[in-house]
């Protein structure tokens, strides 16, 4: 019950951020000034807040909640636009570390749980994206939540921070690699325009893809395993994505064998930092903020691009084999 009202709550927060900024800051000579700004404050201080919430575990579901109402209160009170922009991009920063947390507590080391928790997030941005007007009913079905995570989760057995890191995995080296892959994987994704991309459908319809290939990423992680799941998806996404962006079909392919490895990179961090789920899931969102970003100021076109977005692909396969390789040997050997 727990992860499914954090999934919502997910899909609430996203959904009424993009419709707060579009619809409450809407001064045209700041407002990409104070997007910048929300997308900051939203995701580089993941990391920082997994800091603060880890020294606090037994608080994570108020610290759930209150971030949710911080988000609703941003939207609905009467904030002149730059303290609009940074209440509800830090309270969307606070959720996302929180209810992050929960799951991966509550997670018994599966993946999955960590696919359903951060799938919904891509749907509820597309909506809020298409349709700002109907902020009201998000606010105040975030509202429903946030006073609901509190009993809810009293009631969910969450294993808050038992486990400890295998003594023969790199306290530094693998979640480094991997936030680094997170980075460079996001600078490749974003560097390839999509042409196809314009109107409502096709925008929804690339939002289903993400949202299937993270939700369907963790199940198979927890079918499959890491190492197959990761050799099936990111060659395939490598491929589409640098070789087929021009057409709808292939890129939607593209795009859903790509998304399928993002629970598996936080459900790896959380292996390497079972101790510290805050700042494990914070570390991936403060990465792929600078890489998104990074890719969409590079200028490549043709056999540049391609190459780019390949070395960017297979770095990232590689940060998940040799991670997933050293904490599993670590594993055995404990």
């Amino acid at each position: 019950m727990l992860l499914l009202l954090n999934s919502v709550a997910h899909l609430l927060v996203d959904a009424l951020c993009a419709a707060t900024v579009l619809s409450r800051v809407n001064i045209p000579e700041n407002s990409l000034n104070l997007i910048f700004l929300y997308n900051t404050a939203a995701f580089s201080t993941q990391c920082l807040v997994g800091l603060v919430t880890d020294r606090v575990p037994a608080k994570l579901a108020l610290i759930a909640g209150a971030s949710m109402l911080a988000v609703a209160a941003g939207f609905a009170l009467p904030f002149p636009p730059l303290l609009r922009v940074l209440v509800i991009g830090l309270g969307n920063s606070a959720f996302h570390v929180a209810g992050g947390s929960l799951t991966l507590e509550q997670s018994q080391d599966r993946a999955a749980d960590l696919g359903a928790f951060v799938a919904p997030g891509a749907v509820g941005l597309s909506i809020g994206t298409l349709f700002p007007q109907t902020g009201v009913p998000f606010a105040l079905l975030l509202t429903l939540c946030a006073f609901a995570v509190v009993p809810v989760s009293v009631r969910t057995p969450v294993d808050i921070g038992s486990r400890s890191p295998s003594r023969n995995a790199p306290p530094i080296a693998i979640p480094t690699l991997l936030t680094t892959a997170v980075a460079v994987r996001a600078a490749g994704g974003s560097v390839v325009a999509f042409p196809w991309k314009r109107g409502a459908a096709f925008t929804l319809a690339l939002t289903l893809c993400v949202f299937a290939g993270k939700f369907v990423g963790g199940f198979l992680c927890d079918r499959i395993g890491v190492r197959k799941t990761a050799l099936l998806s990111i060659p395939v996404a490598c491929l589409l994505t640098a070789f087929c962006s021009a057409w709808a079909a292939p890129s939607l392919a593209g795009q859903f064998a790509l998304n399928l490895t993002m629970p598996i990179t936080l459900w790896l961090l959380y292996r390497a930092m079972p101790d510290a789920p805050g700042f494990a899931f914070g570390l991936t969102a403060s990465a792929l903020w600078p890489g998104s970003l990074a890719g969409r100021l590079i200028r490549l076109t043709g056999p540049a691009q391609r190459g780019y977005v390949g070395i960017c692909f297979l770095f990232g396969l590689f940060a998940i084999l040799f991670s997933n390789q050293i904490l599993t040997a670590g594993r055995k050997r404990t």
